[in-house]
C-alpha cells in the first residue's frame, strides 16, 4: 500500500482548473465571468499556468457554479476538459513516462501539486490495483463534483496516454447512482460501479505494463526533477503570507482591499495584519510586489499603452503608475519596455 503525504495547509488550487470550469459553465448558459468576479477572482489571471487560487475562493466558486447552473454533472463535464498538458510539470512527467504503471506512480507521488486536498491510496488485489481517492477534509456539497472530476478525468487521460481506452479499467463510486448519470454514461468508456466501498480507479494488473505513446526517458527524468523541486517549493510556502499572496494574485478588482482578503481567509483585518507581521511581511508590500511583477509582464508581453496598464494595476492614471514603477526599478515604464531582454 502506498499513500501520498497528507496536506492540511491551504496550498491553493491551480487556477487553470477554475478557468476550465468557467468554460464549461459557458456551455450551459451561465455568465461565468460575472460569477468569477462575484467571488473576487480575475478571469484573466485564471489563464496563467502557474497561478494558484486560495482553497476558500475555489470552493466558493465551485459551490456557486453547482447551485446557479443547476447542473449536478459539472464534475463529469470538467473531466472531459482535463487534457494532460494542462497539469503543468506533472502532466509532462506523466506523458513522458514509460508505462501506465510509471504514470500512475507519478500521479500518486505528486498529486499534491495539482490537488493538495486529495490523497491516493494504492491497494493491490489479485488481478487489479485500486487507486482510491480520499479528501483530507470534508468537502461537503463538493464531494461528488471532486470525485467525478478526478476519477472520470483519470479514465479519460488514460485514453490520451495509450491512445485507446485502457482495457479492463473500471471506476468505483460510493453512494447510489445519481439520476443524472444516464446522460453521461454513453461518453464514458469504462464500467462504473456505484454503492462501492470506495471511490477508486481500478486498473487490471496486466494493463499497467501498457506503453505510453509519448514516452521519452530524458524528458521523463527532467520533468520528474521539476515536480520534486516544485513540490518542495509549494509545501515550503505554507506560511500565512503565502496564503495572502495567492488571494492577491488572482483578485478582482485589483488591487484587493485588505478587508476583502481578510474575509476570504476567514480572519479579521487585525488578525491578518498581526499574522503577516509575525512573518516579517506587510500587506501593502505584497500588493506592490504583485503589481511590479504584473507591470513587467504587461510591459514586455503586451501592446497595452501605459494608461491601460495603469488601469489594469489599479492606478488612477499613467502618471501615478510611472512614479511607482520608477521607484521600484529606477527606470520609467517606457525605458523598461525598450530595454534589451
Amino acid at each position: 500500500m502506498q499513500t501520498t503525504a497528507s496536506v492540511t495547509q491551504d496550498l491553493g488550487m491551480p487556477a487553470i482548473y477554475l478557468h476550465l470550469l468557467a468554460g464549461v459553465l459557458r456551455t450551459v448558459g451561465l455568465d461565468e465571468r460575472d460569477l468569477l468576479r462575484r467571488v473576487g477572482l480575475d478571469p484573466v489571471r485564471l489563464q496563467c499556468t502557474d497561478a494558484r487560487v486560495s482553497q476558500a475562493q475555489a470552493s466558493e466558486f465551485v459551490i456557486r457554479a453547482l447551485i446557479e447552473s443547476g447542473e449536478p454533472g459539472l464534475g463529469m463535464m470538467l473531466a472531459r476538459e482535463l487534457k494532460l498538458p494542462l497539469h503543468g510539470a506533472l502532466g509532462v512527467a506523466v506523458m513522458s513516462s514509460h508505462t501506465l504503471q510509471d504514470a500512475l506512480d507519478l500521479m500518486t507521488r505528486y498529486l499534491t501539486l495539482r490537488a493538495p486536498h486529495l490523497r491516493v491510496r494504492r491497494q493491490r488485489h489479485a488481478d487489479a490495483v485500486h487507486y482510491a481517492i480520499f479528501c483530507d477534509d470534508n468537502p461537503g456539497p463538493m464531494q461528488n463534483f471532486i470525485m467525478d472530476a478526478v476519477l472520470f478525468g483519470c479514465a479519460f487521460m488514460g485514453e490520451q496516454l495509450i491512445h485507446t481506452p485502457v482495457t479492463g479499467v473500471g471506476i468505483l463510486r460510493k453512494g447510489p447512482e445519481p439520476a443524472h448519470f444516464h446522460r453521461f454514461r454513453p461518453s464514458i468508456n469504462a464500467p462504473v460501479t456505484y454503492n462501492a466501498p470506495e471511490d477508486a480507479l481500478v486498473i487490471p494488473r496486466d494493463a499497467l505494463a501498457a506503453p505510453i505513446r509519448f514516452r521519452d526517458a530524458r524528458l521523463a527524468e527532467s520533468s520528474r526533477a521539476q515536480c520534486e523541486q516544485t513540490l518542495k517549493q509549494l509545501t515550503g510556502d505554507t506560511g500565512f503570507s503565502g496564503r495572502v499572496r495567492r488571494v492577491i494574485e488572482t483578485s478582482y478588482p485589483f488591487p484587493p482591499k485588505l478587508a476583502r482578503v481578510a474575509a476570504t481567509l476567514l480572519v479579521s483585518e487585525r488578525t491578518l495584519k498581526r499574522r503577516l507581521q509575525e512573518e516579517n511581511a506587510s500587506f501593502q508590500a505584497m500588493v506592490d510586489q504583485v503589481r511590479l511583477e504584473r507591470a513587467r509582464e504587461l510591459l514586455t508581453g503586451s501592446a497595452m499603452n501605459l494608461s491601460q496598464i495603469a488601469e489594469r494595476l489599479g492606478y488612477a492614471d499613467a502618471a501615478n503608475f510611472t512614479r511607482a514603477f520608477k521607484r521600484w526599478t529606477g527606470l520609467n515604464p517606457s525605458q523598461y519596455r525598450m530595454a534589451p531582454a
